[in-house]
């Protein structure tokens, strides 16, 4: 049985006028563009360890099959805002595994899509953990105090990358990941 004991977070931007050079240009950016990555649901496992990029892509080797959760988007369109978030959202029950989430909007800042990246991996573990009046609808600060209230949300973060179409029509992509180790 695989489950992953160790996670790093990265994100990258990369810019070409080539659509398949440009996200491999923000697989470079990221540090991941060695591997073969597969994309995999969004369950944090039980457990599992946060490290840095430069520990967790000291166990991989080029052409290695690594599962990864990962957003993605991408534009050729000049002045057109992208973003590509990962949300994560910790139990702080330890024996309970935990949730990450995508997000790949256009027109958000970072920090808006961040925030709703966020929410959407704290809102599927709040129903997880079935934490009372907790409605999808309220706006984030007011859900962010419902979790820190019930005591079963120990923490929540995300990795954004933003960024602007290119001014000349190139190929712009962002991504955000999450890369599971073994």
């Amino acid at each position: 049985m695989y489950v992953p004991k160790k996670i790093f977070f990265t994100k990258g931007v990369g810019r070409h006028k080539e659509y398949l050079a440009s996200f491999e240009l923000a697989l470079r950016d990221a540090k991941i563009e060695k591997y073969n990555l597969v994309s995999v649901s969004s369950i944090f496992p039980i457990g599992c360890k946060k490290v840095s990029i430069v520990e967790g892509t000291k166990e991989l080797f080029p052409g290695q099959i690594v599962h990864a959760v990962m957003a993605r988007n991408s534009t050729n369109e000049p002045g057109r805002k992208i973003a590509a978030s990962i949300g994560t959202a910790i139990p702080a029950d330890k024996t309970m595994y935990g949730y990450l989430s995508e997000h790949h909007p256009f027109g958000e800042t970072a920090d808006k899509a961040g925030d709703y990246a966020e929410d959407l991996a704290a809102g599927m573990l709040a129903t997880t953990l079935g934490i009372e009046n907790f409605d999808a609808d309220e706006a984030w600060n007011e859900k962010q105090q419902i979790f820190k209230l019930s005591g079963k949300i120990v923490r929540t973060s995300n990795i954004t990358q933003s960024a602007i179409g290119h001014k000349d029509g190139l190929w712009t992509t962002v991504i955000s990941a999450a890369v599971l180790l073994p």
